[in-house]
């Protein structure tokens, strides 16, 4: 099968992921370095002042760190499960309007493959950044994934 007839990373995850479909995400830009994940407006999802709920702006995080793990760690699937361990979140201004996440990796795709090789459980940070559409952040999120080898 050819790359031009493999679903993107969006639709593996929409199709995969039932908080994707919920929540509209959109995914505008995967690679091994960055994944871009966009939340459109929806008043279904408001919170009490008018803005994405904490919860779909969590989801939408998350969501980002996901795609970019599976660009970068999507040809170990046969030998390791990737797994986030824990997450922080720190809300910073308000969130009006479309949210957008972006999210990268802390480290190195080849230095988490290759303790994947000696036989451990590798972790690594993926660092998300969320902004409104006039660019002013109003969150940042750090979630810890691991690689955990298949039994």
């Amino acid at each position: 099968m050819s790359s031009e007839t493999l679903p993107s990373i969006g639709e593996m995850m929409s199709a995969s992921v039932p908080m994707v479909r919920t929540l509209n995400l959109e995914f505008t830009e995967t690679t091994a370095e960055r994944a871009v994940v966009r939340m459109p407006d929806q008043p279904d999802y408001h919170n009490h002042v008018g803005g994405p709920h904490a919860g779909a702006m969590f989801t939408l995080a998350e969501s980002a760190s996901g795609a970019i793990v599976m660009t970068a760690f999507g040809s170990q699937l046969s030998r390791a499960v990737p797994l986030a361990v824990r997450a922080e979140i720190g809300y910073k201004k308000l969130a009006m309007g479309p949210v957008t996440a972006t999210a990268e990796l802390g480290r190195p795709v080849a230095e988490v493959i290759a303790e994947l090789d000696a036989g451990e459980r590798p972790e690594f940070p993926v660092n998300v950044e969320i902004t409104r559409e006039d660019g002013a952040v109003t969150g940042e999120m750090t979630i810890v994934w691991t690689l955990r080898p298949n039994k």
